[in-house]
């Protein structure tokens, strides 16, 4: 049993395809069916169930590749701990970041990190919260930026920020020259959110009680900055989280209003495995996410 071997049965078990997984470790898949073929002959166990269109564990190799898992980790330690001196701030680091967060953090953020670890490029990955928890456990990713509650085995989280909701509505709404929204008042309204794989529906569906007896409409856009353009055309209204809605998102055909106190929001936070050996790193991105001046959040101290 080799390194080698581990990398690619882990490797198949994160692409679920042969061939992809090839690719992410640089060799032919003859090459890796090969190695794990005498991996399993070695073990004398059947670690994945082969066919022609997918890939799945049996169940002694789902337990035998997260062991491979954590084994690849505890050599990436060793080698952390021999490097201790060495900048941890050296070597790229692997972000993931939700879609909500993503396109209003990172432009004011990657100037504040060049200038703090000039010698840490950022390999970034925007995706729904499901998918970047699987990729943080599966150490695709080092540290992901996602909304509280977050959990899991093995994970350490930092909160971040708070940021309120807000409505949005056309222009020429009746609700246009309202100071602020009442929750309950969004009952009878089109409401236009984002598809329900995002987790941001789900907690101003969780915070807007309203939308789950609602005798109004709620349709569903893929992206934040659709569902604003589909308001500015009069499509119906929305709820944004207050970072979206800074100048430079601003539409001249849409109206941002605050909702009446307690207004709904979210907490914003780091997250990472805590197997993770490059601490140093968090430190910085967290710093650095504080230092930035996201439209209309409150830091936590």
């Amino acid at each position: 049993m080799t390194l080698t071997e581990l990398r690619y049965i882990v490797a198949v078990a994160q692409e679920r395809n042969f061939r992809r997984a090839a690719e992410t470790v640089f060799v032919s898949q003859p090459a890796l069916s090969l190695a794990i073929q005498k991996l399993e002959d070695e073990l004398g166990v059947q670690i994945f169930e082969r066919n022609r269109t997918s890939v799945s564990f049996t169940p002694i190799g789902e337990m035998v590749v997260k062991q491979a898992q954590r084994a690849l980790e505890e050599v990436a330690q060793i080698k952390a701990i021999a490097n201790q001196g060495k900048d941890q701030l050296v070597g790229t680091l692997r972000l993931g970041v939700i879609y909500t967060v993503g396109p209003y953090l990172l432009p004011d953020l990657i100037p504040v990190l060049k200038r703090k670890a000039p010698k840490m490029p950022l390999e970034m990955e925007e995706n729904t919260t499901a998918n970047l928890q699987d990729q943080l456990a599966n150490s695709r990713l080092d540290v992901i930026i996602i909304a509280l509650p977050f959990d899991g085995p093995g994970i350490a989280t930092l909160p971040l920020y708070d940021e309120d909701f807000n409505v949005v509505v056309p222009l020429d709404h009746p609700w246009a020259k309202k100071k602020t929204i009442k929750t309950a008042e969004l009952s009878t309204e089109k409401i236009l959110l984002l598809n329900s794989g995002h987790c941001f529906s789900n907690q101003v569906k969780e915070v807007c009680s309203e939308f789950n007896s609602s005798i109004g409409e709620i349709q569903q856009g893929n992206s934040l900055e659709t569902i604003r353009n589909m308001v500015a055309s009069g499509l119906g209204i929305t709820v944004l989280p207050v970072s979206a809605n800074s100048g430079k998102y601003h539409s001249k055909l849409t109206r941002e209003i605050p909702f009446a106190a307690p207004a709904p929001a979210r907490r914003i936070a780091l997250a990472w495995r805590k197997s993770f050996s490059r601490l140093k790193t968090i430190e910085v991105l967290a710093e650095s996410i504080f230092a930035t001046k996201v439209h209309g959040v409150r830091r936590i101290k």
